[in-house]
């Protein structure tokens, strides 16, 4: 853990075990941490310009749907970690989808707890400093990141957070062919399991939505066995081989090393 990487936490939940030793962990590691067993307002929370916010939903009760919901919402660069007992995957995929960046099952071990608000902690900051930069305007597409949102033509493409993080990570490689491996780690935060297939996934959708709304732009090409470029071209300018270029050369291809918090 880096010692000079100082975490502003927010802790609800009302597991005193937990919270003891996760506390220490944070203590020692320098972090700034305030702890509660109920629901803190979202303006408190916008006041204590926090980094992540770590939630038992047990704890909210009822309310815990609606209160995610506002959190993600006034806070969209606030990294939120769901830390629950059992769960189905409906409600995890409900938590996802409502904005919560990473879910974890109690019982579970501290350290795994801090290495993902490590991990969430590190893709807000790079959120709030892409907000400070200008629009991007590639094809017809525009991207806002003080939105969070991409358009064209001025009609939202309704991209959910994970969906523009992904987008504008492609985006601001523009023309480089980012390996699967390394776009798991800068969106999702930590290393990507054998056989996960979320980036494939996600890039679909993304896919789906960009041709709806801009059915005359190719913006996303697949390097098969490799991973994914950004490189907005009109359909039908460039035609590509089945393959789209598998045998790149070593300096076509970025590659990235990463250490796991």
């Amino acid at each position: 853990m880096n010692a000079q990487q100082t975490i502003r936490l927010a802790v609800i939940d009302d597991d005193s075990g937990f919270v003891t030793v996760l506390s220490k962990r944070t203590e020692a590691a320098g972090w700034q941490q305030r702890v509660a067993t109920s629901a803190i307002p979202t303006d408190e929370l916008v006041a204590m310009k926090l980094n992540a916010l770590l939630v038992d939903l047990e704890v909210l009760g009822d309310e815990a749907w609606d209160y995610l919901g506002r959190v993600c919402d006034t806070l969209p660069s606030l990294g939120v970690v769901v830390c629950t007992g059992r769960s189905t995957v409906a409600q995890r995929v409900r938590g996802l989808r409502l904005g919560v960046d990473d879910w974890i099952t109690k019982p579970c071990h501290p350290e795994e707890a801090i290495a993902r608000i490590e991990a969430v902690s590190r893709r807000g900051r790079r959120s709030r400093a892409a907000a400070e930069a200008v629009p991007v305007v590639v094809g017809e597409l525009e991207i806002r990141a003080d939105q969070f949102q991409a358009f064209v033509g001025g009609g939202s493409l309704e991209l959910t957070r994970r969906e523009f993080e992904l987008l504008q990570l492609l985006a601001d490689s523009k023309g480089q062919v980012l390996e699967r491996e390394a776009i798991y780690q800068r969106v999702w935060g930590y290393a990507m399991a054998h056989g996960d297939r979320s980036v494939d996934v996600f890039v679909r959708k993304l896919r789906q939505k960009l041709e709806k709304r801009s059915p005359s732009w190719r913006y996303i090409h697949t390097h098969f066995g490799v991973g994914y470029r950004f490189d907005p071209e009109r359909r039908g300018e460039a035609v590509e081989s089945a393959s789209e270029l598998p045998a790149l050369a070593d300096s076509q291809v970025v590659h990235r090393s990463f250490t796991v918090a």
